[in-house]
């Protein structure tokens, strides 16, 4: 343990002893032991261990505290135990990194920084720097100089970095993209991706060195206070790391927080004054680079650094890039040829003529009655920037202006060299529109208030469109009514979607307990969230709606949740890409045939442009706000003190950043960021609670067979035909023996009698295949959902 504390003494850095003054002191409490005659602790190694404890299962300071007096007491006299948690932190110290505290104008105009750093007023609002008191006039608040005004908490992301490759084990892990990543083809991660590869290309000194960088930032507001009704607003910027494996890069370890944005409103479009100080860092590091020392390697090297894209959901994304995604030009990849329609009725925008996204042969094309009245004669629509030129008119020239006004501000991101040669800059947040889309069409099937994207408004925008006669209203004894629509359900329909969903069981772990977010006496789901929508429309959905809608709009459906599904998978064959985004496109036309135009919001829209994505940035799993989320929910539990929120978030931040650092060097002690498996036997996981597995016999599955084909009204009539053939071979065998002679054969001669006659019905044809057989022992966890 010596021989690795030296080690950690060593990569924590001489500027970190020079700024905290207490070398002297790491090294007493390095050979100072916990007691004496003790043998297996020093007061280093055993603070250590508790602050490990203390931030992986979130302990609080008072709780910390009480901890270590009880253990002053209870081991032998003479022990040098910290005794109250502030003791405790100072051993703690050289190992901790810097943050910067920097001022910033309470309207968001600039940050206190550079030529502003003296400024007691904000030269664009003259706004003051500092809060005023009651009773205190300007010139008093400029002399006092109290607390300021608004606060932004930077966390400098070189030395940060500089960390990573001083520890030799995340040095190796950095270069995984290439010395270890399985090249088969496949698109398994980021680096298998169009973007990664045209920048190898396009910057050569850049990707041949396989040390340098490619991150992922990700931003969103939360609410420090839990569910408290609040109108504070805190902003975490996280920074992912792609070079990592994508079991790795994700977890809590390696998301690195880099700023904590603060105030009592969403700092909106002007995000990008407090992002200035992160931008600046990262130019120095693509520009200039840092001189970094790899412990894995043994040598120096020059490391440079990039921002890959942003992960956000929509309305983050506006914020980001500048570009207004409400109103009719709401889709940032279609621009000026995004296919919209303004309700009247409605007064809403929806988004129309997915039929332009299908092969110029295809026949949807060609139909007029399913859609507007009109064929789809327009070019196959493209990625922004590509397709034939044409000869400008006036509608060009409005569209192009309006896409201008589209564009709400000049992102700060293009300060970034190489931004503008990004193809994806901003990713779709496909765990968003999984949600949305999962929400509009249980709120439409179920007619949940509200929710529903069916009422009379959507049915009278149907008239303006001139679309669907027979579904307009009707006007019957002063009362207006709707006729029913192909995905309207009748109330045992509705009841049955409810038992259905409610009676599904699942393993631990699986997703929220379905049962609680059915509601029986309203005939609804409620207090869904996004993971619960993730497994509603990857697995449940299909199974809830057998039965109970026309066989159209079922595999529309169906087809919907197959397409998520196959989009989340880990491992993409980018063969079938193509295949995919056209899948795409013939669903959402399918929709449009089935269902009302209020049902295509920008959402819904979204899901056309997916694929794409995943082309050119990578699977999904890597790029979506499931692990940001997780990650922000344990930012929330770092908030001790609600005066002052986002200071406690840095302070623990920073500790556990600290204690994460000292683990690398103890063998003893476990990661707090990288979590066990729980399906892993050595660590003691007992994997599904409650389930015994078993492989049933050949002879099980086939007595279970007969048993649904003697069962089954469908049946009947093959039934008593067998019966009677039987009862004429047979003249002289009594019943039983009649009986047990059909329970032989039945299933051979239903098979051939099927198979020669021919069957209209789907499920006679279905029921007389026999079940396969199994060959391996079956396990029922597969289905679980992949998350990352």
């Amino acid at each position: 343990m010596d021989d690795r504390l030296e080690d950690m003494m060593r990569d924590i850095g001489e500027d970190s002893f020079k700024r905290a003054h207490v070398h002297d002191t790491l090294c007493s409490d390095k050979d100072t032991p916990l007691y004496p005659g003790c043998t297996n602790f020093t007061r280093l190694s055993a603070v250590l261990k508790l602050f490990n404890l203390k931030a992986k299962n979130g302990w609080t300071d008072k709780s910390f505290s009480e901890l270590l007096e009880l253990l002053t007491q209870m081991l032998p006299e003479g022990n040098v135990i910290p005794n109250r948690c502030y003791e405790a932190k100072k051993v703690l110290c050289p190992m901790g990194l810097e943050y910067e505290r920097i001022h910033a104008c309470p309207n968001d105009c600039i940050l206190y920084r550079k030529e502003f750093v003296n400024s007691d007023h904000c030269p664009k609002c003259m706004a003051s720097r500092y809060k005023k008191k009651d009773g205190d006039s300007s010139d008093d608040v400029v002399t006092k100089k109290g607390s300021p005004a608004k606060v932004v908490w930077y966390l400098p992301i070189i030395p940060r970095f500089k960390r990573l490759f001083a520890n030799a084990n995340d040095a190796k892990n950095l270069r995984w993209h290439v010395e270890e990543r399985k090249c088969d083809g496949q698109i398994r991660h980021v680096a298998d991706s169009l973007q990664w590869k045209k920048i190898d290309s396009l910057f050569p000194n850049f990707g041949k060195e396989s040390r340098n960088l490619r991150l992922g930032l990700a931003t969103d507001g939360m609410n420090p206070f839990g569910n408290q009704s609040t109108n504070h607003s805190s902003w975490p910027v996280l920074l992912m790391i792609y070079n990592l494996s994508p079991w790795l890069c994700m977890k809590r370890k390696y998301i690195m927080l880099s700023m904590m944005i603060s105030g009592p409103r969403q700092p909106g479009n002007d995000i990008d004054v407090y992002l200035s100080p992160l931008i600046d860092d990262l130019r120095v590091l693509w520009e200039e680079g840092v001189d970094v020392f790899d412990a894995y390697s043994g040598e120096q090297f020059n490391m440079r650094a990039m921002l890959f894209c942003t992960i956000n959901d929509f309305p983050a994304y506006g914020n980001l890039s500048g570009y207004s995604v409400k109103g009719h030009l709401a889709c940032p990849i279609c621009a000026k040829d995004t296919n919209f329609k303004q309700l009247k009725k409605g007064k809403k925008t929806v988004y129309l003529g997915h039929r332009r996204f299908l092969n110029r042969y295809h026949p949807y094309r060609r139909l007029r009655k399913a859609f507007n009245d009109h064929p789809e004669d327009g070019d196959v629509a493209k990625d922004v920037g590509k397709g034939k030129k044409k000869a400008k008119k006036k509608s060009d020239v409005q569209k192009k202006s309006d896409v201008k006004i589209a564009w709400k501000k000049r992102s700060v991101f293009f300060d970034l060299p190489y931004w503008s040669s990004l193809d994806v800059r901003h990713c779709i947040d496909v765990i968003h529109v999984e949600k949305n889309v999962c929400d509009s069409v249980i709120g439409t099937l179920l007619n949940i208030a509200g929710k529903t994207k069916d009422g009379i408004n959507a049915r009278l925008d149907m008239d303006l469109m001139g679309i669907r006669k027979e579904l307009l209203p009707q006007q019957i004894n002063n009362r207006t009514y709707l006729p029913p629509a192909c995905y309207t359900l009748s109330k045992k329909e509705k009841t049955s979607f409810c038992e259905c969903l409610q009676s599904i069981k699942v393993p631990h772990g699986y997703s929220s307990n379905v049962k609680k977010l059915v509601s029986m006496k309203d005939l609804k789901l409620i207090g869904l969230k996004s993971h619960d929508c993730h497994v509603l429309m990857q697995q449940l959905l299909p199974v809830a709606i057998r039965g109970i809608l026309p066989d159209n709009v079922r595999k529309t459906i169906s087809r919907l949740c197959l397409f998520f599904n196959a989009i989340c998978c880990k491992a993409i064959d980018p063969l079938k890409l193509n295949e995919l985004e056209n899948e795409a496109a013939v669903i959402l036309c399918q929709l449009e045939m089935y269902f009302p135009p209020s049902f295509f919001d920008i959402m819904v829209h979204l899901i056309v442009h997916l694929v794409r994505e995943i082309r050119l940035c990578g699977p999904i799993y890597l790029r979506w706000m499931y692990p940001i989320e997780r990650y922000m929910k344990i930012l929330k539990g770092y908030t001790k003190n609600p005066h002052r929120p986002e200071a406690s978030i840095v302070e623990r931040y920073i500790a556990e950043e600290a204690i994460e650092f000292c683990s690398n060097y103890l063998s003893e002690v476990d990661a707090i960021g990288v979590p066990k498996s729980r399906h892993d036997g050595r660590c003691g996981g007992r994997g599904i609670q409650g389930l015994n597995v078993k492989s049933m016999s050949a002879q099980v599955i086939l007595q279970a067979h007969l048993y649904i084909l003697n069962n089954t009204d469908e049946v009947e009539p093959y039934l008593s035909d067998h019966k009677n053939i039987l009862k004429i071979k047979y003249p002289r065998m009594n019943e039983k023996g009649l009986l047990i002679e059909h329970n032989k054969s039945f299933s051979e001669w239903f098979k051939e009698k099927v198979a020669y006659d021919g069957s209209d019905s789907d499920t006679i044809k279905w029921l007389s295949y026999e079940p396969k057989l199994p060959r391996i022992k079956t396990r029922l966890w597969h289905l679980r959902p992949t998350m990352g």
